[in-house]
């Protein structure tokens, strides 16, 4: 009987065990924009790597290695500082667009990695824009401190998104 005993707190214990050793989980934000302006209008727009610069207000500068083909890389300088992208994929049929944190800076986004597509697709006359990102907080420890929490990511990723969106609509010519 103790032996039995034994065995199921052991076994309790061990099912317990993977509950105090969690680490982060995938956060998601996807936005939405309708453009008043032809799919291959919003596309030309995007379709360049280094063109972020030209419509979204967070970025100040852009440099960018490798064209506008897979492999490419850029970096964003923002108000807190500079991040690394890497282009993964550019595809014209689809007007889709993705890419992955290359080199983090928390202090500019508080995020540890994060992937993102942004697709253009017809919407009556216009244009929708779908942003989707998936990414980690910045501390990807199983206690991060208030500022590098999935709060602080998911509302950072959003608003970077959101305000990406508005820029582009506003570029595009979209009311």
């Amino acid at each position: 009987m103790l032996r039995r005993l034994m065995l199921a707190v052991a076994l309790v214990f061990v099912g317990l065990t993977p509950l105090a050793a969690h680490g982060p989980t995938p956060q998601r934000a996807e936005e939405r924009v309708i453009i008043e302006a032809s799919p291959d209008k919003v596309w030309a727009l995007l379709a360049r790597f280094g063109s972020i610069g030209e419509w979204h207000p967070l970025v100040r500068k852009v440099s960018v290695t490798g064209g506008d083909v897979a492999g490419a890389e850029r970096v964003l300088t923002l108000d807190k500082g500079d991040i690394a992208e890497g282009l993964d994929e550019v595809d014209p049929a689809e007007r889709r667009i993705s890419y992955r944190l290359g080199k983090e800076n928390i202090e500019a986004l508080p995020v540890s990695f994060y992937t993102a597509t942004i697709e253009v697709r017809p919407a009556g006359d216009g244009s929708e824009v779908v942003w989707d990102a998936r990414f980690y907080r910045a501390d990807t420890t199983n206690e991060p401190p208030e500022g590098l929490d999935d709060a602080a990511a998911i509302a950072a990723m959003g608003d970077f998104i959101r305000q990406g969106l508005d820029g582009l609509k506003s570029k595009a010519g979209g009311s």
